[in-house]
C-alpha cells in the first residue's frame, strides 16, 4: 500500500490547491494594479489591469513549486505584474512619437557622455537634440507617462521573470550572464548624478511615490517624474550592449 503524499515541510497542502492560493491573494492583484495605474494615462482602465493580473495570479498558482527559494507572494507578484505589462504592450497605447523620442533621448545622452566622458546635463542633452530645455523636459514628461516598467525589466523582454527569483535553475552560462548584467546595472546606477541616484533609491528601494519624493526634495511631482525618466534614459544608454540598440524594453 502506497503512503499518502505528504506536503513539503513549511508549505502546507495549500500549495497543492491552486484555487486556494488564488483566493488568498486576490488583494495582491488589486494592490499591484493600483500601483501601476498611478503611473499610466487615464485611458488605461484599472479593471483591465486587474483582469490581466488575475490571469497572471492563476498561472502563478498553477506553476508555483515550493522550496525553490522564493515565497508564493514573491513569485506571484512577478507573474501578476508581468501579465499586466504584457497586456499593456499588446494594447500599445503609447504614441509612436513617444517611442521615437525615447530612442532619440537615449542616443543623445550616449553621444554626449561618450564625447565628454562624464554624465550629460539636461542642457547638454537638449542641445544635442537641437531643442530648447523646456521642450526637452516636456519630452521627458511624455516618456515618463509611458514608463510602466521597473529595474527588473532592464534586461530586455527576453529575460523571463522566473530568472529573477532565487532558486530557479539556469545553466552556468545563463547564471554568468545574469551576474554580469547585475554588475553592469549596479555600476550604471552608481554612476548616475546624485539627484537621479537619490530619486531612483527613494522610488525603487524606499517605495515612495512621486509626490512623497517631491516633498523630500522640495521640488514638484512633475520634476521628480522628469528626473526619474532621465535616469532611466541614462541607464538605457549605458546598458545598450545588454538591452540592444534601439530597444524599447525600458520605456
Amino acid at each position: 500500500m502506497m503512503a499518502p503524499k505528504r506536503p513539503l515541510q513549511g508549505y502546507p497542502s495549500l500549495v497543492d490547491r491552486p484555487d486556494e492560493l488564488v483566493a488568498a491573494n486576490v488583494d495582491l492583484v488589486q494592490r499591484i494594479a493600483h500601483h501601476l495605474a498611478a503611473r499610466l494615462p487615464p485611458s488605461v482602465q484599472l479593471d483591465d489591469l486587474v483582469q490581466s493580473g488575475m490571469v497572471g495570479l492563476i498561472e502563478a498558482a498553477r506553476q508555483f513549486q515550493a522550496g525553490q527559494g522564493a515565497t508564493f507572494a514573491t513569485y506571484a507578484t512577478i507573474r501578476i505584474r508581468g501579465a499586466m505589462i504584457d497586456e499593456l504592450r499588446r494594447a500599445d497605447w503609447t504614441p509612436r512619437s513617444v517611442h521615437r523620442n525615447t530612442r532619440r533621448i537615449a542616443a543623445a545622452i550616449r553621444e554626449v557622455e561618450t564625447r565628454e566622458g562624464r554624465a550629460a546635463s539636461d542642457a547638454e542633452v537638449a542641445a544635442e537634440l537641437e531643442i530648447g530645455l523646456a521642450d526637452y523636459h516636456a519630452m521627458l514628461q511624455d516618456s515618463a507617462s509611458a514608463n510602466v516598467l521597473g529595474l527588473e525589466d532592464l534586461g530586455g523582454p527576453e529575460v523571463e521573470a522566473d530568472r529573477w527569483l532565487a532558486g530557479t535553475e539556469d545553466s552556468p552560462p545563463e547564471q554568468l550572464a545574469q551576474a554580469q548584467f547585475r554588475l553592469a546595472l549596479a555600476q550604471a546606477l552608481g554612476g548616475l548624478p546624485e539627484r537621479e541616484r537619490l530619486v531612483m533609491n527613494l522610488y525603487y528601494n524606499e517605495a515612495l511615490n512621486l509626490r512623497e519624493i517631491g516633498a523630500v526634495l522640495g521640488i514638484t511631482e512633475s520634476r521628480v517624474s522628469q528626473i526619474r525618466s532621465q535616469a532611466l534614459h541614462r541607464l538605457r544608454s549605458r546598458l545598450s550592449d545588454w538591452t540592444g540598440e534601439g530597444s524599447e524594453s525600458l520605456l
